[in-house]
């Protein structure tokens, strides 16, 4: 099982760790390197109580201050579904799962505790934003390890905050509550995709950062990822013509070549946040 960890991790990063023991938990280690996005859904359905508990797993997951600023909003209904899948038309496999799930940050219930109490809300600016988008977060991470567990497929759908204030009107958002991503759900219709990350020498440092050499590696994981798992298309062609070699770097560049959420923060600010 080491060696079946260690050769999932070199698919993944294109090296592994020099790892001599096997440690506890490997067979999990070695599931959760080899984690993939799944995209296709079979005609399958999901137990709600199964998805609460899942929910329930993902919700132990740790808590900034034990603050507990996370929400999941779990949308089933055909027509919430409908309203939201019309916001993300790019992402037609979110319609083939038995549900879709938006993962909130909620910093109202922590400010209703002082309003309860007559008391001022004195750290008013960007900590306590900043402070619920990470629970969502580690919730939603922690969310898609447990799914995996059971033998379900996801695949977070950043694009909601593309249309933050339409995704919260359909859903009903309070002031100080945000949508951070979508996650589609259901039972796998095949393995998955795995994709190749950066190499571990670029995004591990050792007490300080480091940016030794990173143009170069960051060269040679776009050639690596064009052996395992290259691009099917090039972006916005018409701007910057056929690359080619087309590769990590040049896609991102290009994918952030136009701007996307520029309203992001005016809608943060609408929601009662202050980003001081």
């Amino acid at each position: 099982m080491l060696d079946r960890l260690l050769t999932t991790l070199r698919a993944r990063f294109g090296s592994a760790p020099a790892l001599k023991e096997v440690p506890k938990g490997v067979e999990v280690l070695a599931d959760m390197a080899n984690r993939r996005v799944v995209r296709r859904y079979a005609d399958k359905p999901l137990d709600p109580a199964l998805l609460e508990t899942l929910c329930a797993v993902a919700l132990s997951a740790p808590s900034k201050s034990d603050l507990q600023q996370a929400d999941i909003v779990i949308v089933t209904d055909t027509g919430q579904r409908a309203k939201l899948e019309a916001l993300i038309p790019e992402n037609p496999w979110a319609k083939a799962g038995p549900a879709l799930l938006v993962f909130c940050g909620n910093n109202r219930r922590h400010r209703l505790l002082f309003e309860w109490r007559g008391r001022p809300f004195v750290n008013d600016y960007l900590d306590p934003f900043f402070n619920a988008a990470v629970d969502a977060g580690i919730v939603l991470a922690t969310f898609i390890a447990a799914a995996d567990r059971v033998g379900l497929g996801t695949c977070p759908i950043s694009q909601i905050r593309n249309h933050a204030a339409q995704v919260s009107d359909v859903l009903g958002l309070p002031p100080h509550v945000f949508p951070v991503a979508g996650l589609g759900i259901g039972w796998p219709s095949f393995e998955g995709v795995m994709s190749p990350r950066l190499g571990l020498d670029v995004s591990i440092h050792r007490d300080r950062y480091d940016e030794t050499g990173l143009r170069e590696k960051v060269a040679a994981y776009d050639l690596r990822r064009n052996e395992t798992q290259p691009y099917k298309t090039q972006r916005f062609v018409d701007k910057f013509g056929e690359a080619p070699v087309y590769g990590w770097s040049e896609d991102k560049a290009r994918q952030y070549s136009v701007p996307e959420r520029a309203d992001f923060g005016a809608f943060v600010r609408a929601k009662g946040f202050k980003l001081d």
